[in-house]
């Protein structure tokens, strides 16, 4: 039934995705809301899901766009399984943003493999990427994959490695305009954020524990995978695939250095993974182990989330 319905892009799967997101992030918010919550509180919730609904259609935009996979929604429903498996990046408003607009500088860096208006794509890539930084400090660290981008596309101009420092002035610009109307709050809000942490005993409780110990089973598992399956892509899809793998080696690396640990902020490496465990789900032949496969993971993210209520 999940394969089937997930094997091909239609409008119906776009409509499923979005009901069970909205009723499980409602059932995450409401059981962490305050008595005290007003309408506000449930205003700002609400835009939170609009965003975190719009990741979700970058990646669906990124991955059919570019062709990288076989025409199916695969990756929108591992993104999904992966939210629950830690829906506390639910409460994670920073988190959600600054994902958000890494996707939107992904989407530039794998849309340079065409060719065409390659500066202004290298420009607004690393523009997001500087801005989701004054979100949470270390998704700065996102930007080796746009001279990666330049490695692997378009490397021979020297124009296009100073364009990066052009948009990191003009995100600094920016910052201090805004700082200096708010009267400094938030460079002392930045500045906080801009330590390494490797303490990772941040668990809440044993559910929280084994929901990383198996994702990050599945993921080295994908990872691999794709790995040595990039040999077996289309010659002009390989950089594509390649740029894919080092955004998630990316986003580990920001989880691993961000300061006030969570498994939320594994959240960076949901939409590569998606991409790359859809990857893997379609080459399944037989129909009855892809059908396992996806209820097991479905059924393992419900039971994660249930269990972090």
């Amino acid at each position: 039934m999940l394969a089937s319905v997930f094997s091909k892009t239609r409008p119906f799967n776009y409509l499923v995705i979005g009901i069970l997101s909205l009723i499980f992030f409602s059932v995450k918010i409401y059981a962490l809301a305050k008595p005290s919550a007003d309408w506000v509180y449930y205003m700002e919730q609400l835009g939170l899901y609009v965003l975190l609904f719009a990741s979700l259609f970058i990646l669906n935009f990124i991955t059919l766009k570019n062709g990288l996979t076989k025409n199916n929604n695969y990756a929108l429903f591992l993104f999904l399984v992966f939210l629950l498996f830690f829906s506390s990046i639910f409460q994670n408003k920073n988190i959600i943003i600054s994902n958000f607009l890494l996707l939107l500088a992904l989407r530039r860096l794998i849309s340079l493999k065409s060719l065409l208006s390659t500066k202004e794509k290298i420009f607004d890539a690393s523009f997001w990427i500087f801005l989701a930084a004054l979100f949470h400090f270390w998704s700065i660290f996102y930007i080796i994959l746009v001279f990666i981008a330049i490695i692997l596309h378009v490397s021979k101009d020297y124009r296009n490695w100073i364009i990066p420092f052009i948009a990191l002035f003009a995100v600094t610009v920016l910052f201090f305009l805004a700082n200096s109307i708010l009267d400094n709050s938030l460079m002392s809000t930045l500045l906080s954020k801009t330590y390494i942490s490797f303490d990772f005993y941040y668990f809440d409780n044993i559910y929280q524990r084994i929901a990383l110990a198996l994702f990050t089973s599945i993921s080295l598992f994908f990872f691999v995978s794709h790995l040595f399956d990039i040999q077996n892509k289309a010659l002009n899809m390989q950089s594509s695939h390649k740029t894919i793998l080092f955004s998630f080696i990316l986003g580990v690396g920001i989880y691993v250095l961000s300061a006030n640990k969570n498994n939320g902020s594994l959240a960076f490496c949901f939409g590569p993974l998606a991409l790359i465990g859809a990857n893997f789900i379609e080459k399944i032949e037989n129909n009855r182990v892809k059908e396992i496969v996806l209820y097991a993971l479905l059924g393992l993210g419900i039971f994660f989330f249930i269990m972090q209520l």
